[in-house]
């Protein structure tokens, strides 16, 4: 602790310096990591990630890379950190820092073979600007916090890295780019002209060793990022194939108008159409990618080109029933990102990455009480394309333009390999096109692997912890890798990625493995029904198997004037929680587990309700209730009423009378639940400042506001209301 106490004072010292040389680095904040190094001058994390920004701040430059090469033992990523590889031993190289970083660089990647070298140039994708953007956050927030040592330590890792990259990427840019010309063809301003008269722009790389025409790997993207573009182009050539990035309509180096969701898939037509017409190509394309660049992949099947044989879509989204809404209702979660997007011709950080302004609006126009329509006027700034996606609450053939609809899914016939995950929040929509592949062609070659990941890590790699959880060993998968895999074994002949023992391939969480199933169907084949009885079950009701034989109901009163109250607390963050606690709702229980026992689907059902409008929003959430009283977040769903039966038509309830609201369209999760474990489905009314009000008038929820609010909501959950669960006896693998 003494050798600690003399190196945090002469830290203070350096924080400034460092910056200081940092040309792109933000301005210090002083008293924002003096603050956070007197804590950790009193409780100092045994950690050896923080170790080494210490140590590095410190100018303890050769134990820092100890440190650092400790920790590459023990990962087996021997690229990892290569920002503070390059910054430590320049450092300890004789001479200017240029001049010595120049060195390192040649001794560090000249070696290197391509693959090797696209995976040490990972530290290239860091973004200086918002980085900056969000060191900056975090340091001014610190100043009004009080810290914990763990947080005293993510705040010094942060303000390090940035510092490292602020004078590593500048540095080696020039280094960096001479590699690359020596490896590779790059050519950076393709432009593409599809046949309405628009232009797209795009970056191709070939390996400079090819010969000949080459297969191509493709991702078109609104992301439009110049650098994690070219970056991802690369990949594909490390992989030997002709790696071609595009940029959506109005992105980069286009001029026309940008249009998100409503070209892509005549746009990504008319780039494969391009790219089977050159030179280089043997005229056979495939198509990767995540989020937005994975519906756009759907989005070209909507009218397939025969070039294409192959997609790889990870947590693809589908406009309209994913975001900007869920199963009809509209949803805040995104509310920025058509500023985001459309802002300019790449990406506007500055807007996006504003999470004061984001959370400052949802509530703000929540406990104003107007109609979810003005939520741009209570933000201060027109927001359009909200205004237009508003005019479609239906899915409607607005829509349903965008990507495969129907039986549009039948004319589909090449393979497709779709990765995404349980607490992937577009899980919905990546699954959805399984299903409707599955439902109207009769033999799709179509793989699902699916995961305790998230929307980002089911696109990459996976950290050892989310959101509480900790994953098993065994269920850490490599996205990028495993695209590459499938691509050769499409494309090239290679054998079929090992994962894929079946169509559905899933992670079965605490059991450390991978189960398969021939489809998604086959996973719900036999279902196990519970019934929401009011019967009492401890704090909460029963879950039963019984199917009752008369009437009864739990009654739910809503003031929707008021605002101190929301309702639905869905989300699984965290995924463990301390015991299941509600504020409101109501909570079913099932009797103990007799035996250990698989959930591994979408759970579905119907709820039989009564109310007094004509319409609600409602959420189920599914919890298995551990034997030590833990709540583990399984499932959800969320939906509105008067779209339960068809989300493409609008049919609203009758009050006083009996309703059944089906529902569906849940989110999947593969689990093994302890004997002992009991399974717990809290029902709700969604009313919160995350979504649309819905008031229950038959109006455009919308247009609807707290004027309309009337009397109370009252709505009885019926004894009649089910949810079927993909339950079934724990066997070893």
């Amino acid at each position: 602790m003494k050798q600690l106490h003399s190196m945090l004072l002469v830290l203070f010292a350096f924080c400034a310096a460092l910056s200081a040389r940092a040309d792109n680095a933000p301005s210090p904040l002083p008293g924002s990591v003096t603050k956070a190094l007197h804590i950790l001058e009193a409780d100092h994390p045994d950690d050896p990630t923080l170790r080494l920004r210490l140590t590095s701040l410190n100018g303890e430059y050769a134990a820092a890379l100890a440190t650092l090469e400790d920790l590459r033992k023990s990962s087996g990523d021997r690229f990892q950190l290569m920002h503070y590889e390059l910054y430590l031993k320049a450092r300890l190289t004789d001479g200017a820092f240029e001049s010595a970083l120049a060195t390192v660089f040649d001794d560090v990647f000249s070696p290197l073979d391509n693959h090797a070298a696209y995976d040490a140039t990972y530290y290239t994708g860091y973004d200086l600007d918002l980085g900056a953007q969000q060191i900056a956050q975090a340091l001014h927030a610190a100043q009004n916090e009080d810290m914990g040592a763990q947080a005293a330590a993510n705040l010094i890792r942060r303000y390090q890295d940035h510092a490292v990259y602020a004078l590593v990427l500048p540095g080696s840019a020039a280094l960096m780019q001479a590699d690359l010309r020596r490896r590779y063809n790059i050519r950076d301003d393709a432009l593409i002209h599809t046949p309405d008269g628009a232009t797209l722009s795009a970056t191709v790389v070939r390996n400079r060793s090819a010969t000949l025409p080459q297969p191509t790997a493709m991702a078109f993207t609104i992301y439009t990022r110049e650098n994690r573009n070219l970056r991802e182009a690369i990949h594909a050539a490390a992989h030997g194939y002709a790696g071609v990035v595009a940029d959506a309509r109005g992105k980069r180096l286009s001029s026309d108008t940008i249009r998100p969701y409503e070209t892509e898939g005549a746009d990504v037509n008319a780039v494969i159409d391009w790219v089977a017409n050159q030179p280089w190509s043997d005229g056979r394309v495939a198509m990767y990618g995540g989020s937005y660049n994975g519906f756009v992949q759907w989005a070209s099947l909507k009218a397939p080109h025969p070039a294409l044989k192959t997609i790889v879509p990870y947590v693809a989204a589908i406009p309209g029933m994913g975001l900007p809404m869920e199963n009809n209702i509209f949803l805040n979660a995104n509310y920025g990102w058509a500023f985001y997007v459309t802002g300019n011709r790449t990406l506007d950080n500055a807007v996006y990455f504003d999470p004061v302004r984001w959370r400052t609006l949802n509530d703000t126009w929540f406990k104003s009480g107007r109609p979810y329509r003005d939520i741009d006027a209570v933000d201060g700034t027109p927001n359009p394309w909200l205004q237009r996606w508003l005019d479609h609450p239906s899915y409607d053939a607005y829509w349903q333009a965008m990507a495969p609809f129907g039986p549009d899914f039948a004319d589909i016939d090449i393979p497709v390999l779709t990765i995404t995950g349980y607490y992937d929040d577009g899980q919905g929509s990546a699954l959805h096109y399984m299903a409707e592949h599955e439902r109207h062609h009769p033999n799709p070659e179509h793989y699902l692997v699916i995961g305790p990941y998230d929307h980002f890590s089911a696109q990459g790699t996976q950290g050892e912890n989310l959101r509480g959880y900790t994953l098993d060993a065994g269920a850490h998968i490599n996205t990028p890798e495993l695209t590459f895999e499938w691509m050769d074994h499409i494309l090239k002949g290679t054998p079929k990625p090992g994962i894929l023992k079946g169509k559905v391939n899933y992670q079965l969480m605490d059991d450390d493995s991978w189960r398969h199933a021939p489809s998604l169907g086959a996973l719900h084949k036999n279902m196990q029904r519970f019934y929401l009885s009011p019967t009492p079950a401890g704090a909460f009701h029963s879950l039963s198997t019984i199917q009752p034989n008369e009437e009864a109901s739990l009654g739910q009163s809503i003031d929707l004037t008021q605002r101190e109250t929301e309702y639905n607390d869905y989300y699984p963050w965290p995924i463990i929680r301390d015991e299941l606690a509600l504020e409101n709702g109501y909570a079913y229980v099932s009797a103990p587990l007799e035996e250990d026992m698989i959930f591994a689907g979408r759970f579905s059902g119907a709820l039989k309700v009564r109310i007094n409008k004509k319409d609600v929003d409602v959420g189920i959430t599914l919890y298995e209730i551990m034997p030590d009283g833990r709540a583990f977040h399984l499932s959800y769903y969320l939906g509105r009423a008067s779209y339960a039966h068809d989300m493409t038509t609008r049919r609203l309830l009758k009050p006083g009378t009996v309703e059944t609201i089906p529902f569906e369209r849940s989110r999947m999760v593969a689990k093994k639940l302890a004997k002992g474990s009991r399974i717990a489905a809290v029902v709700n009314v969604n009313m919160n400042a995350f979504a649309q009000v819905n008031y229950g008038t038959g109006k455009d929820v919308s247009d609807e506001s707290i004027v309309d609010a009337g009397e109370p909501l009252l709505i009885e959950w019926l004894n009649d209301s089910y949810i079927e669960l993909p339950l079934r006896p724990y066997s070893p693998q």
